[in-house]
Formats: structure tokens, sequence, C-alpha cells
């Protein structure tokens, strides 16, 4: 044994190496039957797959150019990370984009812009932007809601997100002011770290699930009564990634952390069907919506994608006979988001966010209904000039989700369906997650939400006005076609987005249903 352990030891290293690629090829050849390429170039062909693996990376960083990739790309991503550290963001030499490109957004300055008079409530506070409408207040909810912040952390669940990155996300919204939607996975620990919370449930009912996966109404109470931190109810018909799909959450996911939460078993697979157990027609929706609203007192909203617009026209039309409906409306696009979808979903069902949001504020404007409506854009909006053309169209809040993500570390991976999340966000990997730093991850995501208020009242004072709201439809000129080369929105999508109501600054401060004091006191 002695002398095979020498003969062993006085092998040359390379030895080993060619010994190890012979055992690769005999693999490759005889055994393995599933990739031709390794069969036909053994040991060469892994380099093949290797490379393709880093691929994204290696166009991401080497590659693509500033403006190239999709769906963020690099100034874009650039920009979040530097507004959430606190570093320069200012581009030097001009602009590097095309401004003569297809969509491109022109905001259109006055001669002299707005000037604040010293006693401002800007001076003060330079981060305040709060919505200029109140949700419930025409309803007369019980317990009205004004977001203290125009941006907000939109509907991402814990169990997509990791328990880090959600502790992260909602520290952050308390020290900005803004709101944070929980997303269908239930209302977790995490969600409680002082933030504004926004309880969202689609049709799996998780948080609020009775034992034969349907709505409990006595859960939501419950739920409602034992955390004062939820403002509002938001009810979700479809998102943009893959509206009219369910999903599957596999029971090796489902941890008892998880399955407490989302009101499941542990261990079980739990099917997320496409449409709602508690509601099949808009009459029915309607009466959830009033039934939820007078147990709990919270106004509640909806959440959809946009692609037919029938049963939008059925809900304003029973709005405008009875008074009653949601006290908001979140509008998500169809660019997709934070849900993994296949990508005959992802791609191709439902309307970008500025087609579908048109389609449906027309609708409510025809019915006289826009003032009662707190609207919220959502779908790639986190960037103050985006922003803008979105409140010119009649957004009254923005809610982000990637944008969000990237600012507590989030590198683009696009892996947040593989549980392989290299930045620890989008996993439940805890090793993966252990790189989080709360207390700095939620610091960035206040400075980027305080960055970008900050930057969008600067442009909205370029512009003449106060406060976002103020914005016109002829304000916001995009380029269009070969037709004409640019015009205003009010043109392209024929329609004029209905004034709201707005007198100052300190009257939204003093607002007595005003969100997110502990930040402005």
């Amino acid at each position: 044994m002695e002398a095979f352990l020498d003969f062993l030891a006085n092998i040359p290293w390379w030895v080993w190496i060619l010994f190890f690629i012979l055992l690769v090829a005999i693999r490759d050849i005889f055994f393995q039957k599933a990739h031709t390429i390794s069969h036909n170039y053994p040991v060469v062909g892994h380099l093949r797959y290797w490379l393709e693996s880093i691929g994204p990376e290696m166009r991401q960083y080497f590659v693509a150019n500033n403006r190239e990739e999709l769906p963020f790309n690099r100034i874009e991503r650039s920009w979040i990370y530097a507004s959430a550290k606190k570093e320069n963001n200012y581009e030097g030499f001009g602009t590097d984009r095309d401004i003569y490109k297809h969509q491109h957004i022109f905001i259109k300055n006055a001669m002299i812009g707005f000037q604040s008079p010293k006693d401002h409530t800007n001076t003060k506070h330079p981060y305040f932007l709060p919505c200029a409408k109140v949700m419930g207040a025409y309803n007369q909810r019980k317990k009205p809601y004004r977001p203290a912040s125009i941006i907000n952390v939109s509907a991402m669940s814990f169990g997509s997100l990791s328990a880090a990155a959600i502790e992260s996300l909602n520290a952050g919204v308390e020290k900005c002011g803004a709101y944070h939607n929980t997303g269908e996975g239930g209302l977790s620990p995490y969600h409680k770290q002082g933030g504004d919370v926004i309880f969202h449930f689609g049709t799996g009912y998780f948080g609020v699930r009775s034992k034969d996966g349907g709505f409990s109404m006595d859960k939501l109470k419950v739920l409602v009564d034992e955390n004062p931190c939820i403002k509002a109810i938001e009810i979700k018909l479809s998102q943009g990634a893959k509206p009219g799909k369910g999903g599957v959450l596999p029971g090796s996911k489902i941890t008892p952390e998880l399955a407490e939460i989302r009101g499941v078993e542990v261990g079980v697979d739990v099917i997320s069907p496409p449409t709602h157990k508690a509601f099949s027609t808009i009459p029915e929706l309607m009466d959830l919506i009033e039934s939820i609203a007078e147990e709990t007192g919270l106004p509640v909203g909806i959440k959809g994608a946009v692609g037919k617009v029938d049963q939008w026209q059925e809900l304003a039309d029973l709005m405008k006979k009875t008074g009653k409906g949601p006290d908001f409306i979140t509008i998500d696009g169809g660019e997709g988001g934070t849900g993994a979808a296949p990508p005959s979903f992802a791609d191709h069902v439902s309307l970008p966010w500025s087609y579908g949001f048109t389609s449906v504020y027309k609708i409510f404007l025809d019915h006289g209904l826009t003032e009662r409506i707190v609207f919220i854009g959502s779908g790639k909006l986190g960037f103050p000039g985006k922003a803008a053309m979105a409140f010119a169209m009649g957004a009254d809040c923005i809610n982000v989700a990637r944008e969000a993500m990237m600012s507590i570390g989030c590198i683009q991976a696009q892996v947040c369906h593989t549980n392989r999340c290299p930045a620890g966000v989008a996993t439940q990997s805890k090793w993966r997650q252990s790189g989080i730093n709360v207390p700095l991850k939620s610091d960035r995501l206040a400075q980027y939400f305080n960055t970008f208020k900050k930057e969008f009242l600067e442009i909205t004072h370029a512009a003449g006005y106060e406060h976002p709201c103020q914005f016109h439809m002829e304000d916001i000129q995009v380029n269009v076609d070969d037709d004409y080369l640019s015009s205003d929105i009010r043109k392209i999508y024929k329609y004029q987005k209905d004034k709201v109501p707005f007198t100052s600054m300190q009257d939204l401060y003093q607002c007595e249903h005003l969100g997110g004091k502990k930040e402005l006191n």
C-alpha cells in the first residue's frame, strides 16, 4: 500500500490534468446524450457552454454601450446607484442620448420658473413632495390617507424578495416618508420596520387566505386591527409581467416562516389561479371593495395591467351610477417587473404603461370621475423625466420596483426566478442575503427617493409650477414618427388631463391625513 501511495505521489501534476481531461472526454462521448456539442467536441465543447453562461455579464460590462441595454441601461442604473449613495450623479459634456430618437421626452421649461419664497415648506423640508390627492376622501372612508411621497415601493412580496431586502426597503421608506406595498405574499415581520404599508393581495389571498384557498374578511380585519402601519388595501387584478396568468409556489420553497405569513401548509405546493374566487364580475368586485372599506375603514384600490378596456368601461359606468368605487387605481405597464413570467407573456401580453394608462384614464375622464381617484403609475417611471410625463398624463403617484431593488444593491443579473440572485435581493438563500447590510441599504433607498424628489421638484420649478400635479399635457413633448417629428402628448393621446385641486405645499404639509409624519417632524 505504501509503495502504491509513493507511486501516486510521484506522478507529475500535468499527468493528473491529462487523466482528468481523458475522463471528461470518455464521459462526453460514451455516456452523456443530452448535448450534441460536447459529444462532438469533447472537453472543448464545455468552453462554449461556460462562455454562454457568462454572456449577459460580459455584454453588460464590456460590450454594450451606455444606452443600449434593457430593461435598464448603464446610464439609468448608474444614476440610481449614485443617487442612492449620495455621490455625483451628474453628466459631463452634454447628453449622449440621441435626442431625435423615437419616444424621446422633452419637458418644456418656463421662461421664468417658479420661485420659492423664503418661508416655503420646501426650504425647511427640501425632500417634501406628497401626493396632491387624499386616498378615500371622496368616498368618506374612516381612515383617509395622503401618501407623503409621490414615489413609493411597488408590490414585491417576501418570498420573491429576501427577508433582508424587504427589511431594507421598509426601513428605508420610513426614513423618507414613502409607503411600501407588500406584494401578494402577505404581511411579514420584515414589513414592520416603521414604514407606511399598502397591504396587497391577489388570487392566492396570502395572509388573508381561508382554508379552502378563498378570501377571508375575518383574517383581513384582524390583520388591519393588529397592524396600524397598514394605510390602505390593494386588490391585484393582474400585473405587468404576466397578466391573466397564475403561479405555483413549490412546496419545497415553503418554509414554516413562509407558511405562517402566507396562511398555507408547509411543504405543499400552492397554486395561485389566474382569476379571483371572491368575485367574477365588475359588480361583485365593487361589492368586495365596499365591504373591505366598511369593515376596515381603510381606502381600497385595485391594480391591473391593461389590455381590453370594456370592463374598465363597465367599472366607470357603475361608479358613475352608484357614487362608489375604488379609492385608487394602480396601472401596471406590460414592461414587466420582478415577477417571473414566460417570454410569451412578458413580451406580448398587456399594453406598455403609457398606452395602458391613457386608455384607462380617458375612460374615467369622460365619466367625470378622475377627481375622486388617486391614479398610481407603475412601469419604469423611477426617473424624474419619465415621472414628469406620467404626472402630465394624469398620474398622482408612482410606484417603483426594480429601481428600488437597484438602490439596495441589485445589479440587474436577471436571475430573479432562479433563487441565485448574486446581490441577495431576490433570493431565499441565507448566505447570499447575508451580504445585505440593512441599515446601510435602507439609507440608500431613502437617499434614492430623496434625490428623485429633489430633482423632480427642480424640474417642476423649471416648468413654472410648485407641484408636479400642475403639469399639463402640453408641457411634455415626445418624438413620434415620420408624419411629424415631435408633438405634445395631448395631441398624441388625444385627451386633456383633468385639473388636480391644489393650493400650496404648506396646505399639504398640514393635512391631517398625511402619512410618513415621522420623517417630517
